[in-house]
């Protein structure tokens, strides 16, 4: 029989395994990179290809609501980011939707050209800040301070405040109600990425007054590799704000082929080309096995494994080093280590079949997904990575050689 820790006889969150695909002989450990499989995700995609479009054709965009597919995914989102219905759309990716919220919040402090961010995001969100500020060229800013310096950063020359929620490297997370209350206090406009938040931990957009945030689909939503993202506007600023790439999606009549553009009201004016129909319908389809799950109960296991993580690692593995908060009421649902050969000792973890994941320089990510892991896996996953380090198993060219993803 096969051990099973206490904790996972009353883990109400049990069951919710049975739901995913997990290799055999595998332990899941990046579900904050991409997310494991539902398995009626495939049905599902079959039904799509095969009898919606293969039947159907193009009147699938009427007959099974294809039309409505963003706004009717970006809703169920919603609910497990604490927006409210018609506020998010799932469209495009992260990085396009950066752009787009950005130039929109940019565009509500026109007088102002500070965009401040800290050097825990996301390079992405920073890459597009620095492009769209070069592209508008009218003396924009991007301020990078640490995590630490932010709330006294805030200023009253800062336009928008763009933060990602969990740092991507260590799972940091920092206060959106108390940050965005600081930069409201500053006039400034509050934009979050919540790629590492959503599906992850409870996430309050509208209790903690955001103004415009974005996420991707594929790590804790389990949308499938580069599943389209998401972004949210804020109700009192939906008709205020228009996205910098107008295209037919966005209009208010896209099939009256008018030369003019008029936005339509709403969050769908942040939209822009043709949806990705499979890709959304992956998305869409994954969103159900959080239909009876209370976020509240994922972010309690989730804060159970990874203390039983931390504490394991730190008993059998003195090698590493934590770098992710102690506290877990301030870390996201991941937790990494660093180690100097932190490469090529998760290569050896892998092809054990424990797959986490590694950030220059030396960071070993570890995300814990609350709906497929258990507690067990953790003891299990732990055993495994002591022996690699006990036997330098890791110390081996092949496990050196850098790959191009890591």
């Amino acid at each position: 029989m096969t051990a099973q820790h206490p904790s996972d006889v009353t883990d109400v969150l049990r069951s919710k395994k049975d739901a995913f695909h997990i290799p055999e002989g595998v332990i899941y450990l990046d579900g904050n990179s991409l997310g494991v499989m539902p398995k009626h995700v495939p049905a599902r995609i079959a039904e799509v290809v095969t009898e919606e479009w293969g039947t159907s054709l193009i009147r699938a965009w009427n007959t099974h609501s294809w039309i409505d597919l963003p706004a009717r995914t970006g809703d169920r989102i919603a609910r497990l980011i604490g927006a409210p219905a018609g506020s998010v759309v799932a469209c495009d990716s992260t990085s396009v939707n950066v752009f787009k919220v950005l130039s929109a919040a940019l565009s509500l402090r026109p007088g102002r050209k500070v965009v401040l961010s800290d050097n825990g995001n996301f390079p992405t969100d920073l890459y597009v800040a620095s492009g769209l500020a070069a592209l508008l060229d009218k003396g924009h800013e991007l301020k990078i301070v640490a995590p630490e310096e932010v709330e006294g950063a805030i200023t009253e020359d800062v336009a928008v405040m763009m933060l990602t929620q969990v740092d991507y490297r260590t799972g940091r997370v920092h206060d959106m109600a108390e940050l965005t209350r600081k930069a409201h206090e500053a006039g400034a406009i509050a934009i979050w990425d919540l790629a590492h938040s959503a599906g992850a931990i409870p996430v309050d957009l509208m209790g903690a007054g955001a103004d415009f945030a974005v996420g991707c689909g594929y790590k804790y939503l389990n949308g499938g590799p580069g599943a389209p993202a998401f972004l949210y506007v804020a109700p009192e600023h939906q008709d205020r704000v228009t996205s910098p790439l107008t295209g037919w999606m966005g209009h208010e009549a896209p099939f009256a082929f008018d030369l003019d553009y008029r936005p339509v009201s709403g969050v769908s004016r942040m939209t822009v080309g043709t949806p990705a129909i499979l890709a959304l319908s992956s998305l869409h389809a994954a969103l159900d096995v959080f239909a009876d799950v209370d976020m509240a109960d994922i972010r309690a296991k989730s804060i159970s494994l990874s203390e039983l993580f931390i504490a394991e690692v730190e008993a059998k593995c003195p090698q590493l080093t934590l770098a992710s908060p102690r506290d877990p009421s301030e870390r996201g649902s991941q937790v990494s280590f660093r180690f100097e050969e932190g490469y090529a000792v998760m290569q050896a973890l892998i092809a054990r079949g424990v797959i986490g994941d590694f950030r220059a320089p030396d960071v070993m990510r570890f995300g814990f997904t609350p709906l497929y892991l258990s507690h067990q896996d953790i003891v299990d996953a732990v055993s495994i990575l002591a022996e690699i380090l006990e036997t330098e198993s890791w110390n081996r060219p092949e496990f050196k050689t850098r790959a191009k993803v890591t």
